[in-house]
């Protein structure tokens, strides 16, 4: 093939598909007709000789030729992405954009600060916060959709080799009472109390409740004997359940500040144990770092951290030339 038989957005559509499972759910995320997207998807099989979608049952399935090219297009399509980028970090800081992830309870309690303080800095940055499971946190991370992210939770042993995963802050996971409970009116509560307490938490899938009960487990608690009373789909959900009366709760003390504030919850101190667990910073140090992530390294993120040494340029190994080394891996793929 002397020339290349795709455009960008020929790659964009065949990602958006599989994404998606459908031809029409692809068109409406893209906003073009569904029509226009058959089309492209015709004349890219017609240009590649090869057929990229199994179209025999509901679902739109890649065939083994549509799955190789769709890796490779997402590394194409994010190497185009860093590009633009590095070109919008000739502006200064007068432009250009972040992507910073987090997991759940971090993205929703703590990095609307940092990105609040950061905007205060640079206003004319565009900033993007994508909260999901600390895996997929993670795998955006590795594959250069995401500059940075907070985490609660283990990064995927498959990635820890390729991640710089650095130690941020210590999150307490703080026993909640109603006021009026009457283990609010003791010093100290026993490990043994908890047992006969009734607990609000999470669905024991979620990514979050898997944490707590580990960090628990941890701390010499059993929590298969935490009589788990009603399971909940939101830490703020749990939040209003324990004011109300209904039970207690194991939550992370950067969720309850403003309710701590009003003298609406009771947080218990528990006898010779503190519940915490590790938040970290994670890059890709073989990405491409624009100047606006390092602002952020440089300037925001120390100002929440309980390890601010922890966060220098250096820490965060950047590699010098790493556009040239990411074209070289997408080369040599």
């Amino acid at each position: 093939m002397s020339d290349i038989p795709f455009t960008l957005d020929q790659l964009r559509i065949l990602k958006a598909i599989a994404a998606e499972g459908s031809f029409k759910r692809a068109a409406d995320t893209l906003y073009v007709s569904q029509p226009a997207v058959s089309l492209q998807v015709q004349n890219l099989e017609k240009q590649l000789n090869v057929p990229l979608f199994d179209r025999g049952g509901r679902k739109a399935q890649l065939t083994e030729a549509g799955h190789l090219l769709l890796s490779y297009g997402e590394k194409i399509i994010t190497l185009c992405q860093e590009t633009c980028r590095a070109i919008e970090d000739l502006q200064n800081l007068q432009g250009g954009t972040l992507i910073v992830g987090a997991s759940q309870t971090t993205g929703t309690y703590l990095l609307p600060r940092m990105i609040g303080l950061f905007r205060q800095r640079y206003p004319d940055v565009a900033v993007q916060l994508q909260v999901h499971s600390t895996r997929r946190t993670s795998w955006g991370v590795a594959n250069g959709q995401v500059d940075l992210a907070i985490i609660g939770g283990e990064v995927p042993g498959e990635l820890q080799d390729t991640l710089k995963i650095i130690p941020y802050a210590e999150d307490e996971l703080a026993l909640i009472l109603p006021i009026d409970h009457p283990l609010a009116k003791v010093e100290k509560v026993q490990k043994e109390d908890l047992y006969r307490l009734n607990f609000i938490s999470l669905d024991a899938q979620s990514t979050i409740r898997k944490v707590i009960d580990k960090v628990l487990t941890r701390c010499s608690i059993d929590t298969k004997r935490l009589t788990i009373e009603m399971e909940l789909n939101s830490i703020e959900a749990i939040k209003n359940a324990v004011q109300s009366g209904l039970g207690a709760a194991f939550v992370s003390i950067t969720a309850i500040e403003k309710e701590l504030k009003m003298g609406e919850i009771y947080v218990a101190s528990l006898e010779e144990v503190k519940v915490r667990r590790t938040l970290s910073v994670i890059i890709n140090p073989n990405r491409y770092r624009s100047k606006a992530a390092e602002a952020f390294i440089q300037e925001v993120l120390p100002e929440f951290s309980t390890y601010p040494e922890q966060l220098t340029l250096e820490h965060f190994s950047p590699s010098p030339n790493v556009l040239k080394e990411v074209v070289n891996d997408v080369v040599e793929a």
